[in-house]
């Protein structure tokens, strides 16, 4: 129904239950790649439970506690971002993605996190975005960098999973710091 353009082919669109289809085919070229660090997607199998994780998320959003959003690239659903824990009242909120291989490399999750987190932040006075990813897990951590998030610190062994305790580094901006870079780099551009 609707699109932002993030470039070179690529779309930032609402994932909803009836992309299930698409959802369960993209999890499927990617899985394995995706669930190095995150249980994201390992239970969705077949149509019912992508769809199910799909209305799971269909709920936040109607509840205005999350939200997914999905990239496609060339047509593809490749991956997404996200928000979690969203919450207006206290202004605080966290972020996420996951991407497919083929996906990779483009900058695609940087330039549609830049878009979730302006609208997070000017539209619905989120304060503080948060972005929490595995210690070993770098190309998640370097989005939050080109962010210009800041490391706030490290929940050691906090977080079991393929059979390992793997430590988490919590990164934020907050909206003060957010709005200074964006001015600044529109500076910059002219």
């Amino acid at each position: 129904m609707y699109a932002i353009s993030l470039g070179d082919d690529a779309e930032l669109r609402p994932l909803e239950p009836w992309h299930a289809g698409e959802f369960l085919a993209h999890l499927e070229r990617g899985r394995e790649f995706i669930g190095q660090y995150i249980p994201f997607g390992t239970t969705e199998t077949d149509l019912l439970s992508a769809r199910a994780k799909l209305q799971r998320y269909a709920d936040m959003r109607a509840a205005d506690t999350g939200s997914l959003h999905g990239l496609w690239l060339e047509g593809t659903l490749v991956g997404g971002v996200l928000f979690l824990n969203f919450d207006a009242a206290t202004g605080n909120c966290e972020v996420g993605c996951w991407l497919e291989p083929a996906a990779t490399g483009r900058g695609l999750v940087t330039r549609a996190m830049r878009v979730l987190i302006d609208w997070a932040v000017e539209q619905r006075g989120i304060h503080r975005v948060e972005w929490v990813a595995a210690s070993g897990n770098q190309p998640s951590l370097n989005v939050a960098r080109r962010l210009g998030m800041t490391r706030d610190g490290v929940r050691r062994e906090a977080h079991p999973y393929g059979g390992l305790r793997h430590d988490l580094e919590v990164w934020s901006v907050l909206a003060p710091e957010w709005r200074a870079a964006r001015a600044r780099a529109a500076h910059n551009d002219h």
